[in-house]
């Protein structure tokens, strides 16, 4: 068994694409994207965003500066050359970031709450 994707589910779709892509820089698999579907290459696995249904996105409340949602047990790390470097560009584009820990990794929240962290690499 190996892991092929990750999918995180999203209620603004075109925000969270410029987040992934721009803020993370992740690449866009175009030949694995469609209409609601977006996949990046993040080094080994791939990332998905897959748009929320309308029926079930209406009750969904997403806030600026987006809180962290506390209901989602999951934490994707990304690995960085540079963790100041990596969290002043994030904040730049949207994210919470915490205060480096002593041990070389960062929290973030992502525009809608997803928590994700940052490492030294």
């Amino acid at each position: 068994m190996h892991l092929r994707r990750l999918m995180i589910f999203t209620k603004d779709f075109d925000r969270m694409t410029t987040f992934y892509r721009d803020a993370l820089g992740l690449p866009q698999l175009p030949d694995k994207s469609s209409e609601g579907w977006r996949e990046f290459d993040a080094g080994g696995v791939a990332l998905a965003l897959h748009v929320i249904p309308d029926h079930i996105a209406k009750d969904i409340q997403i806030t600026k500066p987006p809180t962290a949602r506390e209901e989602t047990p999951i934490k994707l790390v990304f690995e960085v050359p540079d963790i100041e470097v990596a969290r002043t560009h994030l904040r730049n584009h949207g994210a919470v970031m915490s205060e480096p820990s002593a041990w070389g990794s960062c929290d973030g929240v992502d525009p809608e709450g997803n928590v994700f962290q940052i490492v030294k690499a």
